[in-house]
């Protein structure tokens, strides 16, 4: 799975391929497809699984509606 399967605009999708990354963590497989559908999300991972991201990419997403 890429992060174009996630349903993230493609300014974020940029964003995220100018960092490096490819490949979405399971956390964020999980979280942002719920985020995005304005469902409320509880998770927990270990530290440097991407949680942050998992939750402020879809925010980010949401914002700029």
């Amino acid at each position: 799975m890429s992060f174009e399967n996630l349903g993230l605009m493609a300014e974020l999708l940029r964003a995220i391929d100018s960092q490096g990354y490819t490949t979405p963590t399971p956390i964020q497989r999980q979280a942002v497809p719920v985020i995005l559908e304005g469902r409320d999300v509880l998770a927990g991972a270990q530290t440097g699984t991407g949680k942050t991201a998992a939750f402020t990419l879809p925010m980010l997403q949401l914002l700029s509606r």
